[in-house]
């Protein structure tokens, strides 16, 4: 009978300190930051970087896949001509990237 009680009570202690409880914590979380955070962090910055040196002239692309060339800029808007005398304003934050010459050679093979 004693026997069963020591094995239960051997059974509940914990195993370990209580450091090494936590390293598979530690590790799981060091993996999500450099998969998962710091990625996103970086490309987050890259945008704000490339919102912040927008000038007259460039040619972007809105979020909503609008072309168009920028004609004036404010703190929060710009403003798109999409076509000869027809402009619109758009968010800063909806300026998505600079169409690269690929895009143009896919849509000239498709037009």
């Amino acid at each position: 009978m004693f026997g069963v009680a020591y094995a239960q009570g051997a059974a509940s202690a914990p195993a370990g300190g209580g450091i090494t409880q936590f390293i598979p914590l530690i590790l799981i979380f060091i993996v999500f930051y450099f998969l998962l955070i710091r990625p996103q962090q970086k490309k987050a910055k890259e945008q704000q970087d490339f919102l912040t040196n927008l000038k007259k002239g460039d040619k972007i692309m809105t979020g909503g896949g609008i072309h168009g060339q920028i004609t004036g800029l404010t703190d929060s808007a710009v403003t798109l001509e999409i076509a000869d005398g027809v402009r619109i304003k758009a968010h800063r934050g909806y300026v998505l990237a600079i169409p690269s010459v690929e895009s143009k050679d896919v849509a000239a093979k498709k037009g």
